[in-house]
């Protein structure tokens, strides 16, 4: 059992350090010279990096962002199938009841480490592209689902922050109506909850109809307060 309880804790870890992976952070860094948590909203997402870099980069950084949330759940696949094959699987485990468990604390993991990386003393991005990834990783039709409800209200709105919230909120109704595991739905829940907590100073924007829209940078003034914040 000790074993065991080691593979799934340094998988655990793996999974935050995937997370951690400052992608955005770096990809300016390496292009322009320059810090993006000192820039637009202080993220280190996809988003961020668009206003700052352009598409090319920007589409870079999700699609990056998106693989570590595949490669965290696909790390936890790996771990029953060798575990399996070597018999480290105890006899008191049950892996049809540890897999989904494992899979979420993977998920759940990995999104905590991208918006509070380790490599950036502990902060980072709004954890959405990687949340799709984890989602298409751990079932592709609730990943799916949730990817068109951001798409249609982005085309809709235009606005990036709008559209996460909304994928966040109905993520949790995908996970129900398709009839996902327990721990799955649990996932969605405090998922959902805390991207959508990430994006407090976004929401206050969107309520005062300050939230800039795709193409847009904020205004000097959320500029400041990002600034002074850091």
């Amino acid at each position: 059992m000790a074993i065991w309880l080691s593979l799934c804790g340094a998988i655990l870890v793996a999974a935050y350090l995937l997370g951690s992976t400052p992608t955005g952070y770096t990809v300016v860094k390496l292009l322009k010279g320059i810090d993006i948590r000192e820039i637009g909203s202080g993220s280190t997402g996809a988003t961020n990096v668009l206003r700052t870099l352009g598409k090319g980069p920007g589409a870079f950084v999700l699609f990056i962002d998106c693989l570590k949330g595949v490669l965290s759940i696909f790390l936890v696949y790996w771990l029953f199938e060798f575990a399996s094959n070597n018999n480290f699987i105890p006899a008191t485990v049950n892996p049809e009841l540890w897999q989904p468990i494992m899979v979420t604390l993977a998920g759940l993991t990995a999104i905590l480490g991208h918006s509070k990386s380790i490599f950036l003393g502990f902060r980072g991005g709004k954890s959405v592209a990687t949340s799709l990834g984890i989602l298409l990783a751990m079932n592709w039709q609730v990943g799916l689902a949730t990817f068109g409800v951001f798409a249609v209200v982005i085309a809709i709105s235009r606005i990036v922050s709008l559209s996460s919230i909304c994928g966040a909120i109905a993520v949790s109704i995908f996970m129900v109506l398709l009839h996902q595991p327990l721990p799955y739905i649990l996932f969605g829940v405090a998922g959902g909850l805390y991207v959508i907590l990430r994006h407090r100073s976004n929401i206050e924007r969107l309520l005062a109809g300050t939230e800039p829209k795709l193409g847009q940078n904020l205004p000097a003034e959320a500029e400041q307060t990002v600034s002074s914040a850091s």
